[in-house]
């Protein structure tokens, strides 16, 4: 062990320090190591010193690649002093030179514009007003998903085309727009002539071309001048001219015109459209044009009719013929030609209506032919119906009874009217029977307590 260590706390141990970077050591003469406290500077700060007397941003000393330091540490905290109190000096003025006020209503701060700049949006997500032709195909196409809303709607529809129809151009885009939704799509032609009735009567521009009605007898008029040659045309000029002749009907039931003494009428113009549009059907028989004309006669065959009787002309007598030559001539399928026979049928009966009938005290079988419209229907051993107005019908009902019974005496019951069990599947067996007897003693004790 070595002589020379001293045990004493702290003995032997000298006050050297590791070399470190940046730390120089030295020997003197006495051979004492003595240390030289020259040290790095110490690093700058992590704010940037502001630069009084030089324009040059810090950004720009940075991009530079040399971030100058200042050479002596008193200038540059003379400076930041300096810059400090000068910042100070130029809040205080501007807070005494400023507009700002605790009780505002609102703070808007500097940088935002109380109103929108048009050239602040893109064009793409710019606002977009729709067009009139835009608007009424929504409307329309919302009639046509939902007819049961008309009534709801239509005043409001009207008062918007009452703001935004005020010229002879648009007004004619209008009626363009309604009457090819209506004719071009059959199941509309009903709601678009109850719309034209009411735009008719509510809407308010008219121009010196007419009003609303006018023009659109004027629309109607074109496509009714090509009629011989659409009855003759290919397949698709055919189901086009359809859809208007049906239109047509539909507008004529609906279409009131205002009269002066009295209830508004019906359009008489468009009573002889419609006979006309009829004779084109017939003198081109072919099978599409024969369904058009069959349902036409359906839907207004006894408004017409009744029209044309009180005029004393014999225009119905007339189509009738025609489609009686029609079915011993022309080469239509079965199919039509059953079509053709049931609205003779239909027309022999005056269209289903029944006229006169008598009250319900005074119905008899004789004078009123609903007298057995609510009587079952009952069918023989062969399977002939017959109802309480057939000639037979007791006789043939107490046969029904007389059969009925006579299995009722078979199958199921004895001259008492008790029931028979003559099969021996619906016999119970021993043990649920004997069960069956006990769960009903069991229910009785309960009962009686």
């Amino acid at each position: 062990m070595n002589e020379s260590f001293d045990r004493a706390p702290g003995a032997g141990r000298s006050r050297h320090y590791a070399a470190e970077p940046g730390l120089l050591l030295e020997e003197d003469g006495d051979n004492n190591t003595t240390l030289f406290n020259q040290r790095e500077p110490l690093r700058q700060p992590r704010t940037t010193p502001p630069f009084p007397e030089n324009s040059m941003s810090p950004a720009d000393y940075m991009v530079s690649g040399d971030f100058k330091r200042p050479s002596k540490p008193q200038q540059s905290a003379n400076a930041n002093s300096t810059s400090a109190s000068r910042g100070f000096n130029e809040v205080d003025s501007l807070v005494k030179s400023s507009k700002l006020s605790a009780s505002a209503p609102e703070f808007v701060p500097a940088g935002i514009n109380s109103y929108e700049d048009p050239s602040f949006y893109d064009e793409d997500e710019s606002y977009y007003e729709p067009t009139l032709a835009e608007t009424v195909a929504d409307f329309l196409d919302h009639l046509s998903s939902s007819p049961g809303s008309f009534e709801s709607d239509v005043e409001q529809i009207t008062c918007m085309l009452n703001s935004w129809v005020t010229t002879e151009e648009l007004l004619n885009e209008l009626v363009e727009l309604i009457y090819t939704q209506s004719t071009a799509i059959p199941n509309f032609s009903y709601t678009g002539a109850r719309l034209c009735n009411y735009l008719s009567h509510h809407l308010i521009v008219s121009p010196p071309s007419g009003n609303f009605r006018q023009l659109l007898m004027k629309r109607c008029q074109t496509d009714f001048e090509r009629r011989d040659a659409a009855v003759r045309g290919d397949p698709e000029t055919q189901k086009k001219f359809h859809s208007y002749v049906l239109f047509l009907g539909e507008l004529y039931l609906n279409l009131e015109v205002k009269s002066s003494k009295g209830p508004p009428n019906r359009a008489n113009i468009l009573l002889i459209a419609l006979k006309d549009l009829m004779n084109s059907l017939f003198s081109k028989p072919v099978d599409g044009n024969l369904i058009c004309a069959v349902k036409l006669l359906k839907l207004t065959g006894s408004v017409l009719d009744d029209a044309w009787k009180e005029s004393g002309k014999p225009h119905m007598e007339d189509l009738i013929r025609r489609i009686e030559t029609i079915l011993l001539d022309a080469k239509c399928s079965r199919d039509v030609r059953q079509m053709l026979l049931k609205l003779v049928e239909l027309r022999s009966s005056d269209w289903g209506r029944v006229r006169a009938a008598s009250a319900a005290s005074n119905a008899t079988p004789d004078n009123d032919p609903n007298y057995f419209m609510n009587e079952p229907t009952f069918y023989t051993e062969d399977g002939t119906p017959f109802t309480a107005a057939d000639p037979d019908y007791a006789e043939k009902y107490q046969e029904i009874l007389d059969r009925q019974e006579y299995f009722q005496d078979i199958d199921g019951e004895n001259e008492n009217g008790n029931e028979i069990y003559e099969d021996s599947e619906d016999e119970m067996e021993p043990e649920i029977e004997e069960a069956f007897e006990r769960f009903c003693l069991e229910s009785e004790k309960k009962r009686q307590q």
